[in-house]
């Protein structure tokens, strides 16, 4: 096994000035499960197609161990890819498909086999060895491109959206597999994803990308808990934080008959820059249903309920139409998300008045979009 080091990495495609990937560093430890994730075109599946030799590195380098392989053929690279589309050969059969890499490399005959049936012990596929792709169903092919990855006993693991063919239930339960199969077999990972809730669930740690930008990396309660700009306090988690921009007097952040205090520590942490202002990040579940009249409570009108069984979420906006445009969430603009009582869900067109927990609120500065000490 071996650790991957992307130092400065940079790749710009032909025709463009803007890079795809703008002087990436980062480090993966041997044996870590490490999630890139971030929106379309921020730059994620560049990165991967980097390290797998498939796209040039137009300066910066990139490390396999303490071995330099920026510029070592694909072939040379010892890492196995797992695509979004399987790739699997149709009139090959599913051993076949898994050995085909040891076959192209002299394994012998009788290594093959065993290294395959092992392979396929450990993803339940024993059964289906004799039968070729189109008899199988679309989580067993993802099985299969993970076996044939597994077989050729690589340093690293690189994962290109694998799971974004499969059904919802079955991508929960294959997410599931790939997570628990990297711990057992140990092997260096880097998993790419446009799903967060993906990558909150399945890696070690998370790093956020956007505009060929890295914007933060940590475990997945760190990416939750403190993120480290507005970017990725709207990014990461499901449903999306709610964020606000509010004007700050008084030592309280203000917004319509909102008013929310701020400690000493958020206030000295302001700059003339941000012209009076702050941005406070509250996430559905950090949000208390009360009454009119506590302090630092608002109203909401409830545009819609999403009941799911052990959750209620009510999507809605502040009762008074100029405020509520200084709110944003994973709903839009202008729209407030609150998690409430399941068993005591408003109803449409109800207010409620919600207060901000203490201490769950995040505290960004609007000029730079970096979140504040509190």
């Amino acid at each position: 096994m071996a650790s991957v080091t992307f130092d400065h990495a940079t790749r710009v495609y032909p025709g463009s000035e803007t890079p795809a990937v703008d002087a990436l560093n980062l480090e993966v430890a041997d044996g870590e499960f490490l999630v890139l994730v971030g929106p379309s075109g921020c730059g994620k599946s560049t990165s991967l197609r980097m390290l797998a030799g498939l796209e040039d590195v137009n300066s910066g380098r990139i490390l396999i161990g303490d071995r330099d392989v920026t510029d070592v053929q694909p072939k040379d690279r010892d890492i196995a890819m797992v695509f979004q589309n399987y790739a699997l050969y149709p009139h090959m059969s599913v051993a076949d498909n898994m050995g085909f890499a040891l076959k192209i490399a002299g394994t012998p005959k009788a290594e093959i086999r065993q290294r395959v049936e092992e392979a396929a012990k450990i993803l339940d596929l024993s059964q289906y060895l004799d039968r070729k792709p189109k008899a199988l169903s679309g989580g067993q092919r993802q099985r299969v491109a993970m076996g044939r990855a597994i077989v050729r006993s690589p340093q690293v693991f690189l994962m290109d959206e694998p799971l974004s063919n499969l059904d919802a239930k079955l991508r929960v339960q294959t997410r599931t597999q790939i997570a628990s199969l990297q711990r057992r077999l140990g092997v260096t990972t880097v998993y790419v994803t446009h799903d967060q809730t993906e990558a909150l669930t399945m890696g070690d740690r998370i790093a956020v990308l956007k505009d060929g930008l890295l914007q933060q990396v940590g475990t997945p309660r760190e990416m939750y808990d403190t993120p480290k700009n507005i970017f990725v306090a709207g990014f990461i988690g499901s449903p999306a934080m709610n964020l606000g921009q509010f004007k700050v007097a008084d030592g309280k952040a203000n917004l319509a008959e909102t008013h929310i205090p701020l400690t000493r520590e958020v206030l000295d942490s302001l700059t003339a820059e941000d012209n009076n202002e702050i941005t406070l990040g509250f996430r559905p579940e950090s949000l208390d249903t009360t009454t009119e009249g506590d302090v630092g409570a608002f109203p909401v009108t409830v545009d819609l309920v999403e009941e799911l069984g052990s959750d209620a979420f009510v999507y809605g906006q502040l009762a008074n139409k100029e405020a509520a445009q200084a709110i944003t969430s994973g709903a839009g603009e202008s729209q407030m998300i609150v998690r409430v009582d399941p068993r005591r869900p408003p109803l449409k067109g109800d207010t409620v008045w919600v207060k901000i927990r203490e201490g769950e609120q995040h505290h960004f500065s609007p000029a730079t979009g970096l979140r504040l000490p509190s």
